[in-house]
C-alpha cells in the first residue's frame, strides 16, 4: 500500500497529503497503518481529519513530539485553514441563519459562525449545534469565489469540535457539497447548469462527486526549533478541475 504524499519530514514531525476516502486511524486501512510500516509504532496522529475529506495531516514521530504539538491544539493555538465548495441554500423549513452570515440571499463576504456544538445524541457519531449548552465553538469564513448557489469557501476553525466546519457551514445554510451527514440535499454540482447548449445530461457526471472539504494549511510551532511551521497541501486535481470549468462557464454571483 503506497503513502500518500510526503509535505515535511524531519526526526520529530511527519506530515501527509491524506486523499479522501483514506481514513487517518481506524482498522482496516488507514494512514497510520500505511505509515506505520516506513516509521514505526510510535508514529501517532497529532489531530484529527474525516476520512471523506482530503488534506494535511501531521504526524509526530516521538512521544515528546506528540505531547508539545496535540497540546496546540488542546490550547487552539495551531492554526488549520480548510477550503470548502458549499451549495448555498437554507434547508427547506430549517431555521434562518444566525445574523451577519447572510446578505439577502447571498452569503456575507466574511462572516464568523459562533454556534456550540457538540454530539447529536441521536446519530453515533455526528455533531449538532446546541442552542443551550454545547461546547463553544467558531469558524471564520471568507467567501474566496461565489458561482450562483455554489460557493467558494475558506474556512478557519479557531475551536477543534469534530466535524466544526461541516457542522458550522450546514446551520448557515451553506452546508459542504456531497456531505451525506449534514448537507444531504441532493444537489450536485453539474456542467449543465452552466454551460448552454449543453449535450449529454443523460450520462452527465458530477464535477465533484466527494465530500468538497480540503484542509489546505496548518501552522503549529515546532517541537525541536521552538518556530512555527505551515505545511500546506495542494489542492487535489478534481477541485482545480472544478473551479476551472466554474470560472468558465458561471457567472460569479456578484462578487
Amino acid at each position: 500500500m503506497n503513502l500518500p504524499d510526503i509535505l515535511l519530514e524531519d526526526d520529530q514531525l511527519v506530515a501527509f497529503a491524506k486523499p479522501s476516502g483514506l481514513a487517518v486511524a481506524g482498522a482496516g486501512d488507514s494512514l497510520l497503518g500505511r505509515a506505520r510500516a516506513r516509521y514505526g509504532d510510535a508514529l501517532a496522529a497529532a489531530h484529527r481529519l474525516d476520512a471523506e475529506a482530503s488534506g494535511v495531516v501531521l504526524c509526530a514521530r516521538t512521544k515528546p513530539a506528540l505531547d508539545f504539538v496535540s497540546g496546540q491544539f488542546q490550547a487552539k493555538t495551531a492554526r488549520r485553514v480548510l477550503l470548502a465548495m458549499a451549495a448555498v441554500e437554507a434547508a427547506p423549513g430549517g431555521p434562518p441563519p444566525p445574523p451577519g452570515t447572510r446578505v439577502g440571499a447571498a452569503l456575507a463576504r466574511e462572516f464568523t459562525v459562533d454556534l456550540a456544538l457538540g454530539p447529536d445524541g441521536l446519530v453515533p457519531g455526528k455533531t449538532r449545534v446546541y442552542r443551550r449548552g454545547g461546547r463553544p465553538a467558531l469558524t471564520q469564513v471568507q467567501v474566496l469565489e461565489a458561482f450562483g448557489r455554489f460557493a467558494w469557501l475558506e474556512c478557519r476553525p479557531l475551536t477543534g469540535i469534530a466535524h466544526q466546519v461541516r457542522a458550522h457551514l450546514a446551520a448557515v445554510g451553506a452546508p459542504v457539497l456531497n456531505d451525506p451527514v449534514y448537507g444531504d440535499t441532493g444537489v450536485r454540482l453539474l456542467l449543465s447548469e452552466f454551460k448552454r447548449g449543453y449535450k449529454g445530461r443523460a450520462e452527465e457526471r458530477p464535477l465533484l462527486a466527494r465530500l468538497a472539504l480540503h484542509a489546505s494549511a496548518l501552522t503549529v510551532v515546532h517541537p525541536a526549533s521552538r518556530a512555527p511551521v505551515t505545511i500546506a497541501a495542494p489542492l487535489p486535481r478534481e477541485f482545480e478541475v472544478a473551479l476551472r470549468t466554474l470560472r468558465k462557464f458561471a457567472r460569479p454571483g456578484g462578487r
